[in-house]
């Protein structure tokens, strides 16, 4: 056998040296595109960066908008700022670890992560000192004073007509809104979201005044007695509120609920209800014919006396616009398990329904009276919501929806329109719509009739009557629908 002997030739192994020191300096410039990216990005950020914190902090006029506007007292601050600076962190810990997985030698490479690695320590320092900038101690009280008395009439509506809304001045809204990361920064959470966004009501930008009084409190201490100012947020569009850091009072000599066997139907203890925000200071005040002037509310007058039940009686079908329970439920025998009643009420359409084993949560406001206290108290559920909030159940999802005394003759068309598709969505398909007894004047009842009709919902039991308790010029109507089947 011929033994053949190769010779490599030096030159040949130049090469192959030249050509392994060009994959190796290949191999960086990914990290290099990287870095100098990450170095242009700083680079813009830094000096503006440098510049926020040589003048005192603001919010924008609108939290939902940043106009930048720069003077020696004020500097507006862009709330993504901190977001940015994580984003950055998380950026530059990824090159470092890139960095510190190459094997190189390269002096160039050894350079490159030097100057890493203190932007790194830099950017650390900025991000301790916004920190700092929004978040106060623990017992620190927010920047508004607690003023919070009834603030004057009409404030809120001249708010709401503010010209591009007003200033938060409050230190806990700004840190209520502001994005709040995960635990471990960069990576996403269940919900696929790397941080948590605060809901907050658009209408809530033009109220910052009774905003800012709601979100004026002691951390971890008390909150105020405030919950006229809550509901006057909510009924003007400042919905959903902030969650807060306080802790709420409750009544001081409360006593253990009644079984559910008793509580449907018993008067609630006035022990166990904080009477502060009521003119009615007990519940016999709630109830008596004396009082009847001076209770502080007019709508549902007679529904904190527990001892009547309504929707029990048959009804003359020519004077009266009200249905039987069990006449509704047997239009849909076995089929009516949960739904809602959204009524100034206390829950006693809901009471009647579970004695039925139909689970109903009661949709009202505190118009004047502790009508959700009442609620829960009687062991039912109440939903603390206004007419202008989307209802808090996914689509398809409910048997049945019962309305009365809320909506009638003052409601606009197009505000209807908007309620109306909101039940049709949370309404399963062949659920019923129960209009109970909704009233106005009879030339204005054709317009309300034919915004029920575009709905296409199947009439199950339709009546149209007289009201005869005022001047006689005003209707009542009421029907049971069958939502339809859509494909």
């Amino acid at each position: 056998m011929n033994l053949q002997m190769v010779v490599i030739s030096p030159s040949w192994k130049e090469e192959e040296s030249q050509s392994y020191e060009m994959q190796r300096e290949s191999s960086f410039k990914p990290v290099r595109c990287l870095l100098a990216t990450m170095l242009c990005a700083i680079l813009l950020v830094s000096p503006v960066t440098v510049f926020i914190f040589g003048f005192h902090i603001s919010y924008p006029q609108s939290f939902f908008s940043f106009n930048a506007s720069i003077s020696h007292d004020q500097f507006v601050l862009p709330h993504s700022l901190h977001t940015d600076v994580s984003h950055l962190q998380i950026q530059l810990g990824l090159l470092l670890l890139q960095l510190h997985n190459e094997s190189s030698e390269s002096k160039v490479l050894l350079k490159f992560s030097d100057q890493v690695l203190r932007i790194a320590i830099s950017l650390d320092k900025l991000a301790d000192s916004i920190e700092k900038k929004h978040q106060p101690d623990k017992d620190e009280v927010s920047t508004v004073d607690e003023d919070f008395t009834n603030p004057e009439e009409g404030e809120a509506e001249a708010e709401e007509q503010a010209p591009g809304g007003t200033i938060f001045t409050s230190g806990e809204i700004r840190i209520y809104i502001s994005p709040k990361q995960n635990r471990q920064i960069g990576k996403k959470n269940f919900l696929g979201v790397e941080a948590i966004t605060p809901s907050i009501g658009l209408a809530c930008a033009r109220m910052a005044t009774n905003l800012d009084r709601f979100m004026s409190y002691k951390i971890h201490g008390m909150c105020p007695d405030d919950s006229e100012i809550a509901q006057k947020l909510l009924v003007h569009g400042c919905d959903p509120l902030p969650r807060r850091r306080c802790f709420t009072k409750s009544p001081p000599h409360s006593t253990k609920p009644l079984p559910i066997n008793f509580s449907l139907w018993t008067q609630p203890s006035n022990a166990n209800i904080l009477w502060n925000s009521y003119k009615c200071k007990d519940y016999s005040c709630l109830v008596s014919k004396e009082t009847k002037d001076r209770r502080g509310f007019f709508k549902c007058s007679d529904c904190f006396n527990l001892s009547k039940q309504a929707w029990d009686t048959p009804t003359n079908e020519s004077e009266s616009a009200e249905f039987t329970i069990d006449e509704v439920l047997s239009l849909k025998p076995g089929e009516i398990r949960i739904g809602l009643d959204f009524s100034p009420t206390t829950g006693t359409f809901a009471a009647i329904m579970r004695v039925k084993n139909v689970t109903i949560a009661s949709s009202t406001l505190n118009l004047g009276a502790p009508f959700n206290e009442v609620i829960a108290l009687r062991g039912l559920l109440p939903l603390y919501t206004s007419i202008g909030s989307r209802l808090p159940f996914f689509d398809n999802t409910l048997d049945i929806i019962h309305s009365t005394l809320f909506l009638d003759g003052w409601i606009g068309a197009e505000l209807l329109q908007f309620v109306l598709f909101d039940w049709d969505r949370v309404l399963r398909p062949k659920g019923l719509l129960w209009i109970d007894r909704f009233f106005c004047h009879k030339e204005d009842m054709k317009l309300y009739l034919d915004e029920f009709k575009r709905l296409g919902y199947k009439p199950l039991l339709w009546r149209v009557v007289p009201k005869t308790d005022k001047l006689g010029d005003e209707l009542f109507f009421s029907a049971v629908l069958e939502k339809p089947i859509r494909g």
